[in-house]
């Protein structure tokens, strides 16, 4: 069933709908018609935890297996306790591995690999690609329409070495990730073909997007057969667009919101890195509120992320340099605040999925929303690579628990994302073949509900 539904103004504005249950058919009522996404958001560099000399504070230092809000609050010494809000959708994944060592330059394989699962190709170090398509990109071309594309977003400068290193439409097709929040929220509302002048209206703030289906919009709000759950899942989403536009374009100037628009010094300021982020999260969770991407990757910083991070009210040195543990003081500890920084804001993604109720729950219940790195550590490991999920995709993963895998490879994890939202394998049992042909077969049990 196709469940979207759009307003359009007459301007050529589209704005595509969440699940309301006055507009699905009558046998889809009592159903999970929200159909379940994979949202995947990657840090670079490793993040700090147990390596020769230094302490452990990344995983948790509990033991593995189910636990507790208060269990993870009370874990202040570890950067996973940023989460702790969220402590009873989170399923905390260590011990995986990327299969393939790679050549000299572990950023570019790590790269490939890290929603791949597919072998780098045999290019010289930076040159690299990876051999086969993304998870994200299997979800949407399975699941999604013929022509349907996952969003795929990257927050932070450019360095002209390894930029985009996350999503691919198949071996060697690297796909090109869109910077500004405000040409994907042009695009993802039908901004690009709006008659000048109004596009003049909504940059200058003196109209929103909602302004432009407005009288589809009043039509919409006068059926009698929208529940009080239906209208208060309208008000969140239209006050979700509006809260975006303003986040877009707040305390800027018309001049500079067309700045933005085209590429400005705002989308390569390292000052603005984190308001961004928000931005590019708040269009994350639209695009699934309303089916408009089954699928959606968001990319924290290049490669080896060489973004001046702002800690104790101190810009740093680039990332990179910190992670490799020079030109900072005390670069180990200054790692551990930036992976709870970045934590920090894939927690302000999950409370924006969470503030969207649908008839089965929340959003996030809907889908599962994942954290990642593509290293282990700064010393470019691959082992114990983190990836920590969030949602149970409509029942089908455990949550609130920890496992330890022991150094399976990553693409049993990716097998368990994209069988979660309902992809299969050849035979149409749930996907568990997915990366390259030649690693083990498999989801991972122990996070699979009913396992």
């Amino acid at each position: 069933m196709n469940r979207r539904h759009f307003l359009r103004g007459l301007s050529g504005a589209v704005i595509a709908l969440p699940f309301l249950e006055g507009l699905a058919p009558r046998e889809a009522r009592a159903s999970n018609a929200a159909p379940p996404f994979a949202l995947l958001v990657r840090q670079g560099n490793g993040v700090q935890q147990a390596a020769g000399a230094e302490p452990e504070r990344f995983w948790p230092s509990f033991a593995t297996g189910a636990f507790t809000p208060a269990a993870l609050a009370a874990d202040q010494g570890r950067a996973v306790s940023e989460l702790a809000s969220h402590a009873k959708d989170l399923t905390i994944v260590r011990g995986l591995r990327l299969a393939d060592p790679g050549n000299a330059c572990r950023h570019s394989t790590a790269g490939n690999q890290v929603l791949t699962a597919a072998r780098p190709s045999k290019d010289d170090c930076n040159s690299t690609l990876a051999m086969g398509e993304s998870i994200d990109n299997r979800i949407v071309t399975q699941l999604g329409a013929p022509a349907d594309e996952p969003l795929t977003l990257y927050v932070g400068r450019k360095t002209d070495y390894l930029d985009e290193v996350l999503s691919y439409r198949g071996a060697r097709k690297l796909r090109a990730a869109e910077r500004s929040p405000y040409t994907a929220y042009q695009k993802l509302f039908g901004l690009t073909s709006v008659a000048p002048g109004e596009f003049t209206l909504v940059r200058g703030r003196r109209r929103s997007v909602n302004d432009l289906v407005r009288g589809e919009m009043q039509t919409l709000l006068g059926r009698n057969d929208l529940s009080m759950a239906d209208r208060a899942r309208l008000d969140l989403h239209f006050t979700s667009i509006r809260d975006l536009e303003n986040g877009i374009v707040c305390g800027l100037s018309g001049d500079e919101v067309a700045d933005l628009q085209e590429g400005s010094t705002h989308i390569d300021d390292d000052d603005h890195f984190e308001a961004l982020a928000r931005l590019h999260m708040d269009l994350l969770a639209l695009t699934v509120a309303c089916g408009a991407h089954r699928a959606a990757t968001l990319q924290l910083g290049c490669g080896p992320d060489e973004t001046r991070y702002w800690i104790d009210g101190v810009k740093q040195v680039p990332f990179h340099e910190i992670s490799h543990r020079i030109n900072a003081v005390d670069p180990v500890l200054l790692h551990h605040k930036i992976d709870r920084k970045l934590l920090g804001l894939f927690s302000y993604l999950l409370d924006k999925l969470k503030a969207y109720k649908t008839p089965q729950g929340t959003l996030l219940d809907q889908g599962v929303a994942v954290y990642m790195n593509d290293l282990g550590t700064g010393g470019h490991s691959y082992e114990n690579v983190p990836y920590l999920l969030a949602g149970n995709a409509g029942g089908f993963l455990k949550t609130g628990l920890y496992v330890d895998l022991g150094g399976v490879a990553n693409n049993k994890i990716l097998n368990t994302i994209g069988a979660a939202v309902g992809c299969t394998n050849a035979e149409g049992g749930p996907l568990d073949d997915f990366g390259d042909p030649t690693l083990e077969k498999g989801l991972v049990d122990s996070i699979v509900s009913g396992s």
